[in-house]
């Protein structure tokens, strides 16, 4: 199945080329695994590599690489919890910013790893108000 047919909502309102990105990746994912999870999580692993999740949409990253853990360790054996698109490596200054820019209360107290679990939090309302969810 094409990438464009299965793209996510997120990427449908992220900048193009993170769809490129995903649609290519996606494609290839399809023709090695089969139509799929696996391909699914492949084509995230490659935009996660350029853009990090902001609220209901991508944005590029300021560097490219790893966002979490998971994507440094990689492989399904080593499969380890992930941020689910917050660039967990970024500096903290950068999860501040990005935490600003998603209104997330508190945010000045905050370590670093709780900086990562609010703005994923407020990543998943974001996208779930985008689809017509509370």
């Amino acid at each position: 199945m094409p990438g464009r047919e299965v793209l996510p909502s997120t990427l449908k309102r992220s900048p193009a080329k993170a769809q490129r990105t995903w649609e290519k990746t996606h494609d290839s994912a399809v023709e090695t695994y089969g139509e799929g999870e696996r391909a699914h999580r492949v084509a995230f692993a490659a935009v996660k590599h350029e853009y990090e999740k902001v609220g209901d949409h991508w944005e590029a990253k300021g560097r490219k690489g790893p966002s979490d853990r998971q994507a440094a360790g990689g492989g399904p054996a080593r499969r380890a919890q992930t941020a689910g698109g917050v660039d967990a490596n970024a500096t903290k200054d950068h999860l501040l910013e990005v935490a600003k820019k998603l209104d997330v209360r508190g945010r000045s107290r905050m370590t670093k790893p709780e900086l990562v679990k609010a703005i994923e939090k407020a990543n998943d309302n974001a996208t779930r108000r985008a689809r017509g969810g509370r």
